[in-house]
């Protein structure tokens, strides 16, 4: 040694110091083991060794699992010795993961990566959770409590019985017991601790827990444990069949609110007027390219105040979207009332033409809507079932819209105005109402409520030059199957087709659903020409 440069004097000093140091310490020399042992050409070998390494509280285990997961753990050709790899350029460079110190570097062809197949990713993805149980975030510690749920390693019992002691809070705890349920159902060959397992995972009614204790009622042979995981199983599915029916009652109501808002504006123009207008739909997708338009002025000169852009987007949907309706009425239809052939033909030209103008200043393309933070999240209620935000206040605005506008018919001269316009048009003229001005007036709120509707709609749905053609249809159906004029009919005729869809669609899809509801309509229609609610007005008059 005495001939040694003094560098590699030294390193041979600190390199017999850690030897001494790891014969003397047998938890760090059992843990050079098991990770020798994953080069191991068997895969229970290596089930064995992960559990071993994630057991050990060694904090090497995060670094050395991550990279077995991701593929980056290599045994090197030449000694065996296993490696974590960093690829840079042709070559690899290999760093010791017991020092986490470079040991130099390979081609492709000197190392063997080590594999592991999909029931190992699911205990090593247990295991990295496991070791995440003590985290200070309690968002981490609920992530890691479910990535043990879905494991279930065995290793993991006695960590899950330490966590739990020191949780605080009731949200992740729930989350703990039912993972340390999970794990001593499959694990465990004690009777009683898994009769108490079932009887923790019985009160949460989800499909994994569904999940988990049929595939254990199905292999269990102990009578006692099949039998209550077989009782636990029914409880569960009886629920779950009672929250998926509240699901579809939600997502029904939701999807009437969407009818309800596209279809209110045609309650007016359609209903009231008797204008077949085919055009409704791109005044709705003008309403959703004015909240782009807000949002992105929002963007770029106030994007602290970006969560307010939604109470700018409406008022200024309503304004320009019924500046379009008023322009379309004055241009074009006030010259065709009395012929609804040729008013559907003129407002289905008129759609071609907003179509176009959307694509020759937006392009093609989708344009992206951003969610306030008031409306993005959801939330989770029992059996798995999710509320979104968003969901909630567009059922929420689809009512106010509504009332409100109950309100100006009922309440206002100019309700009242458009009232006697519609049952007698020319007793109303001959009262001194200007006809011609309701007509215009009219036709614009009808419109400018379409635009408010494609506000809402752009929270839910991408905002193209096609997005109006989605609900035209539909729209059309609502007002017919509630009764024409009636903004009662639209209410109850866009809840009942949203329902009726929602609970078709499990059954018999989404394309049939449809199709069952319009053949539905159409009979209901041979039998009540004039829909749910009848009022009379100037197209049955006439």
């Amino acid at each position: 040694m005495t001939f040694l440069p003094k560098s590699q004097r030294f390193l041979i000093v600190v390199m017999a110091a850690a030897g001494f140091l790891t014969a003397l310490n047998p938890a760090a020399a059992a843990f050079k083991d098991d990770v020798s042992a994953l080069a191991g050409k068997s895969f229970k070998a290596k089930i064995e060794a992960i559990e071993k390494i994630a057991a050990s509280g060694d904090e090497r285990t995060v670094p050395v699992l991550d990279a077995l997961l991701k593929g980056n753990l290599y045994a090197r050709n030449a000694d065996g010795k296993v490696v974590l790899t960093e690829k840079k350029g042709a070559v690899y460079v290999l760093f010791d993961p017991l020092t986490g110190k470079e040991v130099g570097q390979e081609a492709k062809g000197k190392i063997e990566k080590i594999r592991v197949n999909n029931r190992l990713r699911g205990i090593i993805q247990g295991a990295l959770g496991g070791l995440t149980l003590f985290s200070n975030d309690a968002q981490q510690r609920a992530k890691a409590a479910d990535a043990v749920f879905k494991s279930r390693p065995a290793a993991m019992i006695p960590i899950l019985e330490k966590a739990l002691k020191r949780e605080t809070d009731a949200a992740v705890r729930t989350r703990m017991e039912l993972a340390l349920a999970a794990t001593r159902l499959v694990s465990s060959k004690d009777t009683p601790l898994r009769l108490a397992a079932i009887k923790t995972l019985s009160t949460d009614a989800t499909t994994e827990v569904r999940a988990l204790l049929g595939s254990f009622a199905a292999s269990s042979t102990e009578a006692p444990v099949q039998h209550a995981a077989k009782k636990a199983l029914s409880d569960i599915e009886e629920r779950l069949a009672f929250w998926n029916a509240v699901g579809n009652v939600f997502q029904g109501v939701s999807l009437g609110s969407v009818l309800l808002l596209a279809a209110v504006g045609l309650a007016i123009t359609f209903g009231v007027m008797g204008v077949i207008n085919m055009a409704h739909g791109e005044l709705v997708m003008l309403g959703a390219y004015t909240t782009f338009v807000v949002q992105e002025l929002f963007r770029a000169y106030m994007p602290g105040a970006f969560d307010y852009s939604l109470f700018v987007a409406v008022p200024a949907a309503f304004l320009v979207v019924g500046a379009f309706g008023i322009a379309i009425e004055r241009g074009i239809i006030r010259f065709l009332y009395g012929r609804p052939l040729e008013t559907l033909l003129a407002t289905w030209g008129v759609s071609l033409f907003l179509q176009q103008l959307v694509r020759s200043i937006f392009g093609p393309t989708n344009r992206e809507v951003g969610n306030p933070s008031w409306m993005s999240g959801y939330i989770e209620a029992t059996g798995g079932l999710v509320l979104t935000y968003n969901r909630i206040y567009i059922i929420i605005f689809s009512l106010m819209v509504i009332g409100l506008l109950a309100l100006l018919l009922q309440k206002t001269s100019f309700g009242l105005k458009m009232r006697a316009v519609t049952q007698n048009r020319r007793m109303a003229g001959s009262m001194g109402i200007r006809t011609g001005r309701i007509d215009a007036l009219t036709f614009g709120l009808g419109s400018g409520i379409a635009g408010v509707a494609g506000v809402a709609l752009s929270q839910i749905d991408n905002v193209s030059p096609n997005l109006g053609q989605s609900y035209i249809i539909d729209s059309f159906m609502v007002v017919v199957f509630g009764g024409v004029g009636n903004l009662w009919g639209v209410l109850v005729g866009a809840f009942s087709l949203g329902l009726v869809n929602k609970f078709l669609e499990p059954v018999a899809g989404a394309v049939l659903a449809k199709i069952f509801v319009l053949v539905a309509i159409i009979l209901f229609i041979q039998k009540r020409p004039r829909g749910l609610f009848a009022l009379k007005g100037r197209a049955v008059e006439n």
